[in-house]
């Protein structure tokens, strides 16, 4: 009986290990010790602001002439995922596929459409699967990660289109009512959600619970005054955002509603958790999104967790907000659907 407890438990240490393993690995060193004695935030620890200089080191800057430069590190970073406690089935429909990701505490009737991110160009279910088992912990949920398709090869409408799909397809082949669903998205994948929720209203069709976004990137024109202030403590830089947001967008505007949701009328959405570090560059986006969302009449909640940068919640396994904002989606996803 003790067998699958000491095996979940080795697995997670095990996690734990391989990634101080890599901190400390030839090549990190020098940026593991500058981390440790004069972190880039002073209140930052260890194995954490290693993390994120490994973070620092994986991001493309400079000149970026191809999606591969920016797929390539998110993808290796994926072998540092354990995801424990959960099962992953992968699925096709149409032109799409995806994955399910259960646990045992994941209630049928309780559904999660995730939509990762990655600037539009890169990720997938696959280099999410340390946040969305974890989510659908938390959240007692079912979670469908849809894997739709990227930038440049497939811009700006196809990430849209995609997630409308999936959508419907929860709704028409499985059954499940709108009010079962909640959309959740981290990065473009936040900006994804509000996207999918702007178009759903607009075409009168029926609207999920809620959404819960993790540092949305809501505003691809770049405007916020965080993008200069916060980048000498983000693992983000300008250059990887201005490279995603030209290969997404191409020729449309930038300003377009449905790829800058920040500049929607934000009026009849389903209520908004919305989760930002207060040492990631796109802060402002989720400040500026909020402030909008709550004038035009949204019940939406904006969580600001200190010292946190871009996406933190990856780093669950070793840094306890990022464990703290996991089980605060999981709380507002039952809330807004609750067990039946």
């Amino acid at each position: 009986m003790l067998q699958e407890p000491v095996r979940r438990v080795a697995k997670e240490a095990n996690a734990y290990f391989a990634i101080n393993r890599l901190v400390a690995r030839a090549g990190y060193r020098t940026l593991a010790d500058r981390a440790r004695h004069t972190p880039r935030v002073a209140d930052w620890s260890l194995p954490y602001a290693g993390v994120v200089e490994m973070m620092t080191l994986g991001t493309p800057s400079g000149t970026i002439r191809s999606a591969d430069e920016i797929r390539a590190p998110l993808d290796r970073v994926t072998r540092l995922s354990y995801p424990t406690r959960a099962t992953r089935r992968r699925v096709q429909f149409l032109h799409l596929a995806g994955e399910w990701v259960e646990t045992s505490s994941s209630a049928p009737g309780r559904v999660i459409l995730y939509l990762h991110g990655g600037g539009y160009v890169c990720g997938s279910p696959a280099t999410h699967a340390a946040v969305t088992t974890r989510l659908a912990d938390t959240a007692g949920a079912r979670i469908f990660a849809l894997d739709y398709r990227l930038a440049p090869e497939h811009p700006y409408p196809a990430a849209v289109e995609d997630a409308w799909t999936a959508y419907w397809w929860l709704l028409t082949e499985h059954g499940l009512a709108p009010e079962q669903i909640v959309l959740a998205g981290d990065s473009a994948g936040g900006g994804l959600s509000i996207a999918l929720l702007l178009a759903l209203r607009d075409a009168g069709m029926p609207l999920p619970a809620g959404a819960a976004c993790i540092s949305p990137w809501l505003d691809l024109t770049l405007s916020g005054e965080t993008m200069a202030v916060n980048e000498p403590t983000d693992f983000l830089n300008s250059d990887i955002l201005r490279a995603t947001a030209s290969m997404y967008a191409t020729d449309h505007d930038a300003h377009d509603p449905l790829i800058s949701p920040l500049y929607a009328d934000l009026t009849g959405l389903p209520p908004l958790l919305i989760q930002a570090g207060s040492a990631e560059m796109l802060l402002d986006d989720s400040r500026r999104f909020a402030t909008r969302a709550q004038a035009a009449g949204v019940d939406v909640t904006l969580e600001v967790y200190a010292h946190m940068v871009h996406v933190w919640h990856f780093t669950w396994m070793l840094e306890p907000k990022a464990r703290q904002a996991l089980a605060t989606m999981g709380r507002f996803v039952r809330r807004r659907v609750p067990a039946t």
